[in-house]
């Protein structure tokens, strides 16, 4: 997570550190160096999506589509110069990171409170100054990645040490990303994503040799230094005391910077006159108020050193190997073809979240973009909690007594203060018969083991009685399906005019192109379609888990957003349909669509009401309108307002969007249809 004030420090302080670099011409001179071996630049992801992410909408749930066509053109960027990309995500919290990851997490819900005051007050997005990226972007950016053909790996532990380790063994041309921990690994050259320009391939080098000429010290002097400014094992609150000695000692004060800069200058004049030895550090160490844990200088120094490097403050027979190392007898999956299977495709990005469960039993999921003052919907992480503890079950073998073991999830949600994780115990789904085991969902093969996988997948979802509805479907809107009926049976608040905005969402959004969809103009823009644009997506993350858990009944690349959602065409589907608009207006003119509409729409419906659950009609304006003020605003609506939908038909699930179209059952819902209004509220 970098070191607070060092990124900013180099620029400032230290300008020849700072070297506009041309990366065509740098690989141009890599393959002059080494013909034998392509240039590769290997890529910290996780710093780099905000960068990515181009498309001006970002606060009504993400531009999938825009984002996918920008992330190609910037893969073809560097294709074009002969250059190799290797993407690294994060793929764990680590221990001693988890209380700046919970600060950060706390402080995003403060920044997230402010966007929704903004928007409810002014009914459109804030500015790039308040961006945050859309909910679940790096998940999906890592899958998106892998489906353009690039090499995504998922890490084991924090991602800097192992993109650092990468592009040292493999001869890098250099590592992108923004994080100032690259200047303080003693790895191949820093280039900042921030600063990339893409069309002439031009970005700024971070020089770490002319940073320790500008501070008077060595490269391996950097390790040290980084510590005793605050990083993620020395937490800056124990170190004020010794930057104040600092403060008062060094000769460089200057009243022109600010504090933070001083502390950087009086830091490394400080360690400049330090022994480089493992007594000194042993010397600071008993010097700083460092409680009760006096290796927190040896751990740190220790956690920049990469696979073959030794320090001079480390003695010679301690090396850093905290290679991600668990091994199934002391993980929560003890069989250890299971284990060794999600530990590849873990690493491979093919799974989703499923490693961490299998290893530790411990999942984190950070902010989404939702209003913590709408007390209808709840956070997402207690709405999808149930299909979370069925997919535990699927995992988790239980014991003699039937009891499985709880898993700890770090879930960000509005009353949750992230003091401790939450223990939660996994339920079985209900399956005849009882849930597979993973034996047989992961490696057995045959019609039966595939028709087993989709029906504990929809179990999940408490879909199993709709199997043969959703199977007739192409496969991204059988997802679609699943999640809005799970969505519609857990948050009783989602009403008729909810549904009918995504129904049409994944109607319209069939055929647009990128540019289409980037065209696409808003008049405003409603906090509360925002919240729900957060929810869907979040949604879709939960079905990755329980594709990943149950061996992969849908191809992954089937339930990614830019198959099924937009954020804009999702507020201007849900503008219209709480204005009470008409199905011609809800679907664009496309008389095509009217049929399919209803057909998902009779089957969301028939499968919440067979559950005890009516979806009533409570349409939103600016605020609230009641059935009279919407016949008022639509002169078009010609019925009485009915509150609820009752499905005319009950298994007709054929047609447009769907795999098997049969001529005459279209002819049949056709003929029904005329028998009911097509008006959106029917």
């Amino acid at each position: 997570m970098g070191i607070k004030g060092l990124q900013g420090f180099v620029a400032r302080v230290c300008p020849d550190a700072c070297r506009t670099v041309d990366l065509r011409e740098m690989a141009e001179k890599h393959r002059i160096d080494h013909p034998d071996f392509p240039p590769v630049i290997v890529v910290d992801a996780m710093s780099c999506v905000r960068y990515w992410y181009t498309p001006e909408s970002w606060v009504c749930g993400g531009q999938w589509r825009e984002y996918l066509a920008s992330l190609e053109d910037f893969i073809k960027a560097f294709m074009a110069a002969g250059i190799k990309l290797v993407f690294y995500f994060d793929g764990v919290v680590e221990e001693k990171k988890r209380d700046e990851w919970i600060k950060r997490r706390l402080q995003n819900n403060k920044e997230i409170a402010r966007i929704f005051q903004f928007i409810k007050t002014h009914k459109k997005q804030p500015g790039r100054g308040m961006f945050v990226v859309p909910s679940a972007l790096p998940t999906f950016t890592r899958f998106a990645l892998k489906s353009l053909g690039q090499k995504t790996v998922c890490t084991l532990q924090e991602a800097d040490f192992e993109v650092a380790a990468y592009g040292l063994r493999h001869n890098c041309i250099g590592i992108l990303g923004q994080d100032s921990d690259y200047l303080i690994y003693n790895t191949c050259p820093y280039f900042s994503i921030e600063k990339l320009r893409l069309d002439r391939l031009i970005t700024v080098m971070y020089s770490r040799e002319d940073l320790c000429r500008a501070l008077g010290l060595s490269l391996t002097h950097l390790p040290l230094f980084a510590c005793l400014l605050g990083n993620d094992v020395v937490p800056e609150s124990l170190l004020e005391g010794f930057w104040h000695k600092c403060l008062v000692t060094s000769p460089h004060k200057n009243n022109s910077y600010n504090r933070r800069t001083n502390i950087l200058l009086a830091v490394a004049n400080y360690i400049s006159k330090v022994p480089c030895s493992y007594s000194s550090l042993k010397h600071l160490e008993e010097m700083l108020p460092l409680g009760s844990d006096k290796t927190l200088l040896h751990r740190g120094v220790e956690s920049y050193l990469l696979p073959g490097q030794q320090s001079p403050w480390i003695p010679p027979n301690v090396t850093n190997c905290e290679m991600f190392s668990l091994q199934p007898q002391s993980a929560m999956c003890q069989d250890k073809e299971i284990f060794q299977l999600a530990k590849e495709q873990h690493i491979q990005s093919e799974n989703y979240t499923i490693f961490n469960i299998l290893s530790n039993g411990e999942i984190e999921c950070s902010n989404s973009l939702e209003d913590e003052c709408d007390t209808e919907i709840p956070g997402q992480a207690l709405i999808y909690r149930l299909a979370r503890q069925h997919i535990y079950s699927v995992l988790l073998e239980s014991g003699k007594d039937g009891a499985y073991p709880v898993v700890k999830e770090w879930f960000v949600y509005f009353g949750n203060p992230l003091q401790q994780p939450e223990l939660i115990q996994p339920v079985q789904p209900s399956i005849p018969g009882g849930t597979p085991n993973l034996k047989t969902l992961w490696f057995a093969k045959g019609p039966d083991v595939e028709k087993q996988r989709y029906s504990t997948f929809l179990a999940c979802f408490h879909l199993q009685n709709g199997m043969e509805e959703l199977q007739a479907l192409e496969a991204p809107v059988a997802a679609f399906c699943c999640l809005l009926v799970y969505l519609m049976m857990q948050v009783s608040s989602l009403s008729l005019e909810d549904l009918n905005a995504f129904v049409a969402l994944i109607l319209c959004l069939k055929g647009k192109s990128a540019a289409q969809l980037a065209g696409l103009q808003l008049a405003q823009v409603d906090s509360r379609a925002v919240h729900l644009g957060a929810v869907f997506v979040r949604g879709l993350t939960t079905l990755l888990m329980a594709n990943s858990a149950c061996g992969f009944p849908f191809r992954m690349d089937d339930l990614m957003p830019w198959e099924v959602f937009d954020g804009k065409l999702f507020q201007e589907k849900y503008q219209r349909s709480h204005r009470g608009c008409s199905l011609e207006d809800l679907l664009e003119g496309n008389e095509s669509l009217y049929t399919p509409f209803q057909n998902l729409k009779s089957f969301i419906c028939k499968v919440c009401m067979a559950k005890k659950r009516t979806i009533q009609s409570r349409p939103r304006g600016n605020g609230f309108i009641t059935g009279t003020q919407q016949r008022e605003f639509n002169p078009r609506f010609q019925q009485t307002h009915r509150s609820s939908f009752i499905p005319p038909y009950h298994n007709q699930m054929r047609g447009f969007l769907w795999r098997n179209p049969h001529p005459q059952a279209v002819q049949l819902i056709n003929t029904e249809i005329v028998c009911h209004s097509i008006q959106i509220t029917t």
